[in-house]
Order: structure tokens, then C-alpha cells, then sequence
């Protein structure tokens, strides 16, 4: 596959705020039929990168494409082509869950019963049968997080840009987002961005790995090719993230300074 026509592809993407910059000359690619997984410390530079690539930051530089489209142009082919879960849930208070999807797939301009039949599957899989019809303030935190997956699915994009999907949601909702992800990039022509601080999700769910600190990609790969770059035998993602981005530096004794009385 050429590597413009692969699900997502990032070249030297620089973002500045000001004198501070955010995402510093970062490379990387999410294959078809994978599930990428950036991760990082806070700050370090994944929020940038996920805004920059669905369109709510300008970069300073650099080359975004979406299965071959410009993610940078302000048109609307890679965005039609995406979906998109932001950490934080912002959804319209007013609205039901329902009047909020059907909303979405007008946007999208999905055929009726298309959209309806999707939206029903979801939200049965999801338990959100009675939540449908109820104002989306008076939701839960997991409940506003289901609706933001079923949003970003409703389409059927074949790019999916996570960031910390899982948040909120109850154990057998992230079980269903786990085999649903697992299952999306099975078919071998659609790719899955997803960023999170769990790592033991990140080992669970994820092909490849790129690992941001200040900005910058540190390291890419497996997870063994990750342990072999940080020279960590058989350790953990948690382990090798840390050794990998020189955060384990003084942290037993750290940890063994702490007095929790």
C-alpha cells in the first residue's frame, strides 16, 4: 500500500501556541488493518497531534492525510472519511441522546433507515435504550461517552481517532469498545489512532506504538521492538514507557521517599 493511501499519515507536524511548541517535527503513519496507540505523558503533546489531524488546531506545519485526503486544506474529504471521540465529552446539553445522533447523521448525510438501524444496534449493545429520549445533561459521565462513540461510528469511517475512548464507561461497555475496535480493524482496510494513559489497554489493544515526550516521537514500534530499543528484557509497556522517556530515573526512590501518614 502506498503510504498516502494508508488510513492515516502524519508528516513533520510542527504546532506552536505562542514561544511554547506543543508537537515538534512528529512522523507516523497507522497502517490499514492496525491499531496505533500514542502515548504519552501529560502534556506531552497527544492532544495537539489528535486536534491537528481532525481539524480544531492549525498547525504550524507539516502534511495530514486521510486515506489520501488533506486533513490541513480546510475541505471536507478527510473529515467525512474520520471519526472522532474527544477526551472531553461536549455534547449539545438540550438535546436527547437521540436528537443529538440523528443530528450527527443528517450532517453526515446518511440515509434515514440506514442511520436508524445503525443507531439502534448501538444503542442496544450499549443498554441505551431508555436514555435515548432523556435531555443529555441529566446523563452519567459513561452514559454522554457511549453516545460520543456511537457518533463517531455512525458513519462507518474507516479511520477511528480515539482519544482515552474508554474513559467512564462501565466494564462491560469497555469490553463491548474493545472487541468492537479489535473487530473494526479485522476486515484489513480501516485503522484505529488511539491515545491513553492505560497502558495495560494500550498492551492489550494495540499493533504499534508511538511514544511522545515533549513533543517529539521517542520511540516506535511492538512492544517487543519497544523493549528492545529500551533495552528492557521482558518488562512491561508501563516499565519500558518509562525507561524509554527517562521517567524511571530516581523514581524508587521517589516512591520509597512517600509517606502516606
Amino acid at each position: 500500500m502506498v503510504a498516502e493511501e494508508a488510513p492515516l499519515v502524519v508528516r513533520r507536524l510542527t504546532v506552536d501556541y505562542g514561544a511554547r511548541r506543543a508537537v515538534d517535527d512528529l512522523s507516523f503513519e497507522v497502517r490499514a488493518g492496525e491499531i496505533y496507540g500514542l502515548l504519552g505523558s501529560n502534556g506531552a503533546g497527544k492532544s495537539s497531534t489528535i486536534k491537528s489531524i481532525v481539524g480544531l488546531v492549525r498547525p504550524t506545519s507539516g502534511l495530514v492525510r486521510v486515506l489520501g485526503a488533506n486533513a490541513l486544506d480546510g475541505g471536507l474529504r478527510a473529515k467525512e472519511r474520520l471519526g472522532y471521540v474527544p477526551e472531553t465529552a461536549l455534547l449539545y446539553e438540550a438535546l436527547t441522546p437521540r436528537e443529538f445522533l440523528e443530528f450527527v447523521a443528517g450532517i453526515r448525510r446518511l440515509d434515514p433507515s440506514t442511520a436508524s438501524e445503525r443507531l439502534r444496534t448501538y444503542a442496544t449493545a450499549f443498554r441505551l435504550d431508555t436514555e435515548l429520549e432523556e435531555p443529555i445533561a441529566t446523563l452519567s459521565n459513561g452514559t454522554r461517552q457511549k453516545v460520543l462513540l456511537i457518533a463517531a461510528l455512525l458513519h462507518a469511517p474507516r479511520l477511528l481517532v480515539l482519544d482515552e475512548p474508554l474513559n467512564s464507561l462501565d466494564p462491560r461497555s469497555v469490553r463491548i469498545v474493545k472487541e468492537l475496535l479489535l473487530r473494526f480493524v479485522g476486515r484489513g482496510d480501516r485503522g484505529v489512532l488511539l491515545s491513553t494513559h492505560t497502558m495495560e489497554i494500550a498492551e492489550e489493544l494495540c499493533d504499534r506504538v508511538g511514544i511522545l515526550d515533549r513533543g517529539r516521537l521517542r520511540a516506535e514500534g511492538t512492544f517487543d521492538e519497544l523493549r528492545r530499543q529500551a533495552e528492557s528484557g521482558n518488562a512491561s509497556l508501563e516499565e519500558t514507557f518509562l525507561r524509554l522517556t527517562h521517567q524511571d530515573e530516581g523514581l524508587l526512590e521517589t516512591i520509597a521517599s512517600l509517606d502516606p501518614t
